[in-house]
């Protein structure tokens, strides 16, 4: 019940039922069972999801304790928890704190996972999205470019993953005004979102409103004209048939 409060966004309603599961777990279990490290994990993703950084960190840090002494220092759940800690630190602008958490991360999965392993992804995009936030263009490219390879190798073409992947790429491009470069990722990102979730998912429209963008930029309004009026769309239709409750 608590996680579908958090999806739906009720997340007052969340939160006292994530402490209690907790509280049970960490009687029942011990204060350093796995099984509390993820009752700490979910409780943080709630603060996150609140924007209550500094309540969120210590659970962060607490989980992190938990799986490395339950779990081992190289175990991939540790790598998890170190990717989730630094995307903390990340969005609060602390890049330095963040960095060294999310190389530790790939570490571990490339030695635990192997260096083709899809699980390798998420860190390579992190540490993307870090250099990137800094600017650092250069050096946020090959791990955005890494990510997008392993993808694509492990998963296939045309698998909804590649569509982060690709759009993380596409953005690096198109704030370096490289608009011939960034055009074609958005492409084949909207055609992937298309083919696995539907011509009129809300996910679609937002693709189709950030190419529209792009294409203004470009000078080509109509085509980006055309584009907006099929995200809206879509997203009348969705609202539509999902009123509020």
């Amino acid at each position: 019940m608590a996680e579908l409060y958090r999806v739906q966004g009720k997340y007052a309603q969340a939160q006292p039922l994530y402490q209690r599961a907790l509280a049970i777990q960490e009687k029942a279990l011990g204060a350093y069972h796995p099984d509390v490290a993820t009752s700490l994990n979910n409780l943080a993703l709630l603060r996150v999801a609140r924007e209550q950084y500094a309540e969120a960190e210590p659970l962060y840090q607490r989980a992190l304790a938990i799986r490395e002494k339950a779990q081992g220092p190289d175990h991939p759940d540790v790598a998890a928890c170190l990717n989730n800690l630094a995307m903390l630190y990340k969005n609060q602008g602390k890049h330095a704190q963040a960095e060294p958490f999310l190389q530790r991360a790939l570490t571990i999965d490339d030695k635990a996972l192997g260096p083709d392993h899809p699980g390798l992804a998420p860190d390579l995009n992190n540490l993307g999205l870090l250099y990137h936030g800094q600017g650092n263009y250069a050096k946020a490219e090959p791990f955005y470019q890494g990510a997008l390879a392993i993808q694509e190798k492990a998963l296939g073409p045309d698998h909804p993953d590649l569509a982060t992947s690709l759009n993380n790429l596409a953005g690096l491009y198109w704030e370096q005004g490289k608009y011939a470069d960034t055009e074609p990722l958005v492409q084949r990102a909207l055609a992937i979102l298309e083919k696995a979730l539907g011509l009129e998912h809300p996910d679609v429209a937002t693709v189709l409103e950030n190419y529209a963008r792009l294409l203004r930029e470009m000078k080509r309004g109509a085509a980006a004209g055309e584009l907006e009026a099929r995200a809206r769309a879509i997203r009348a239709a969705h609202a539509k048939n999902n009123p509020p409750k």
